[in-house]
C-alpha cells in the first residue's frame, strides 16, 4: 500500500510546481518596467529570426518595442492635431497591464498542500478561467480602441494603419507568422 502513496505523493508535487511556476511566470510576464530607449546601433540577437524569444518578457524590452512600434506608426500616419486624441486613447489601450505583487509562493503552497487532487484541479481551472476572462477582457478593450482610433483616420491613413496589420501580433511586425515588415 506504501508504494502507492509515493506516485501519488510525486504527482501531486509536479502538479503544485507546475502551478507555481505558471503563476511565477505570468506575474514575472505582467510586470511593467518604464520604457527604455530605443538604440539604432543596438547589436542584432544571435539565433536568426527566432532569437529574440526569449527576451519577449522582458517589461523593458516590451516597453522599449511597443514605444518604438508606436513612434514608426504615428509618423507613417502623419496624425493632425485633431486626431492627438483619439492616438493618446489608442496607445494607452495597447499598454500590457499593471498587475499586483507576485502571489506568496509559501502561501501558495500551503493552501495547495490542504487541498485533495480533485480540489487542485477544481483550483487550477478556476485560476486558469480567471486569466483566460482576463485577458479576453484586456482584447476586447484594445479592439474597441483600436476600432474608434481606426475610424477617426482619413481613408489614406487607413490603408497605411492596415498595411501594419494590426490584428495579427502587433504594431507593424508579422507576431509569430514569420512575416516581415513592409516598408
Amino acid at each position: 500500500m506504501t508504494s502507492m502513496f509515493t506516485p501519488l505523493k510525486s504527482v501531486q508535487s509536479l502538479v503544485l510546481a507546475g502551478i507555481m511556476a505558471t503563476a511565477a511566470l505570468a506575474a514575472t510576464a505582467q510586470t511593467v518596467a518604464p520604457a527604455a530607449p530605443a538604440t539604432a546601433g543596438a547589436p542584432a540577437k544571435a539565433g536568426g529570426h527566432h532569437g529574440d524569444h526569449m527576451g519577449r518578457h522582458d517589461p523593458a524590452q516590451m516597453q522599449a518595442r511597443i514605444a518604438r512600434h508606436q513612434a514608426e506608426l504615428k509618423a507613417k500616419l502623419k496624425l493632425t492635431p485633431a486626431q492627438e486624441g483619439a492616438w493618446t486613447a489608442f496607445t494607452a489601450s495597447r499598454q500590457p497591464p499593471v498587475h499586483g505583487a507576485r502571489p506568496d509562493r509559501a502561501a501558495m503552497k500551503a493552501e495547495f498542500d490542504k487541498l485533495t487532487t480533485p480540489e487542485r484541479i477544481d483550483k487550477m481551472r478556476a485560476l486558469r478561467a480567471q486569466r483566460v476572462a482576463e485577458m479576453t477582457a484586456a482584447m476586447d478593450k484594445r479592439g474597441e480602441a483600436t476600432k474608434t482610433f481606426y475610424a477617426a483616420l482619413s481613408p489614406e491613413q487607413q490603408k497605411v494603419f492596415d498595411s501594419q496589420r494590426m490584428g495579427r501580433g502587433g504594431m507593424g511586425h508579422g507576431g509569430h507568422h514569420g512575416q516581415h515588415h513592409k516598408g
